[in-house]
């Protein structure tokens, strides 16, 4: 079936050769199916019209690093931080990501695939059309499967495309030691989930405390063997050579990166990893040792930005919001905020010849903003609640705040 949006005022979107976002006024869009046939100053006529009532279009948002199959909250973390005490510390004490692991194995298949529905749905009227979803509350074979499992699910629910992965290596149970459970991970965990298909991706909580570079490379590695392509949290607290290890492995992206250092950014820059910059977590821990993004990209790195959206450390969804940080605190322009929520996110999950632009041949997901310039997105407060008027998503409308 054709479709027809006419009346935009202007399209804004990565260029293929230059490299740069560029500005089209005026344009009309013609979408076959669910792929953008035409984008020229007139196309085809046809009887299916989307009136764009003068809006400002962008690509659809991608996000590419959350973490949304969890049930309840850590309101009381956030609190406890705000109070004076540390990650480490709440986390000692049997919060963190301790706590949303016992409220997820507690609750049943149909509480927790309502809670993490309500979680992803959310997304839809903030402009994602796109995300990536991490397991990694749940830490045993049998929840890490059900994780995935109803990731699957809500995926065949749901408008928008989830991209699956796999987190079992996110912190260590309690009733394990960490070899014992390094070692769940990679005979048990990893082949099961393998064999099933229900991951597209595999990370690991590179960090000190958690899993060191050695125990990352080894649980990396075998997901390797089984078809599953690496990623990381890397280098959020200290400098723990997480962004060398992404390299070494030929991780899709390396993400966080607070406390990256000089031999961890010639790493990201002498390879193909995308270093995904997290500003929403730095903000919601109150810290201020946010990712210096220019220095990043000045070195040759390729950023994108993505929310961390998690029940302990960050629930922010808006990718605008985002934007408006990393713009504020990383040290990066608008177009490079714009260019990691679109064409860099969809490269840092390997989508990037599918999603990320509005150019012929690539998917319709494509926003509908009532501002006058691409600034007004990060100038507005939450801009994708109050001027965002449309979502499509794979040329279906699924958004429509008319």
């Amino acid at each position: 079936m054709l479709k027809k949006i006419i009346n935009i005022s202007k399209v804004f979107t990565f260029d293929q050769q230059s490299k740069n976002i560029k500005c089209i006024e005026n344009p009309e869009i013609l979408i076959e199916n669910e792929k953008i046939l035409e984008l020229s100053s007139s196309v085809a006529n046809c009887d299916n019209i989307i009136d764009a009532n003068n809006c400002i279009v962008t690509p659809g948002f991608i996000d590419s690093h959350t973490h949304p199959i969890f049930i309840g909250n850590r309101a009381k973390d956030f609190v406890s931080r705000l109070n004076g005490k540390t990650y480490k510390q709440i986390n000692n004490e049997g919060g963190g990501i301790l706590s949303s692991i016992e409220l997820l194995r507690n609750a049943t298949d149909d509480e927790l695939f309502l809670s993490s529905l309500k979680n992803i749905k959310s997304f839809i009227d903030l402009g994602t059309t796109t995300i990536e979803a991490k397991s990694g509350y749940g830490l045993t074979t049998e929840d890490e499967i059900r994780s995935l499992e109803i990731i699957k699910k809500i995926n065949s629910c749901l408008p928008i495309d989830i991209i699956p992965t796999f987190l079992g290596a996110h912190s260590i149970p309690p009733e394990y030691s960490k070899s014992d459970y390094i070692n769940i991970i990679c005979n048990e965990m990893i082949p099961e989930i393998g064999r099933r298909k229900l991951a597209v991706f595999c990370d690991v909580f590179c960090e000190e405390g958690y899993f060191n570079k050695k125990d990352s490379y080894k649980i990396l590695n075998q997901a390797k063997n089984y078809g599953l392509i690496p990623r990381l949290h890397a280098d959020e607290f200290v400098y723990s050579g997480g962004a060398e290890l992404a390299k070494e492995i030929k991780a899709a992206s390396a993400d966080h990166l607070m406390a990256i250092n000089n031999d961890g950014i010639e790493a990201l820059a002498s390879s193909d990893v995308i270093a995904t910059l997290l500003p929403g977590t730095t903000f919601f821990l109150n810290q201020d040792n946010y990712v210096n993004g220019r220095k990043l990209i000045d070195s040759g790195c390729n950023i994108a930005l993505a929310s961390d959206f998690n029940p302990g450390t960050c629930t922010i969804q808006s990718l605008s919001k985002i934007m408006q940080l990393a713009v504020m605190k990383c040290n990066i322009s608008l177009d490079e905020a714009f260019k990691g929520v679109t064409i860099n996110a969809a490269k840092s999950l390997l989508k990037q010849d599918s999603v990320g632009v509005i150019e012929k041949g690539y998917k319709a997901d494509i926003l509908f903003w009532d501002i006058d310039s691409l600034e007004e997105i990060i100038y507005w407060d939450n801009s994708s609640n109050l001027r965002l008027k449309k979502v499509i998503k794979n040329g279906q409308i699924i958004f429509n705040s008319v």
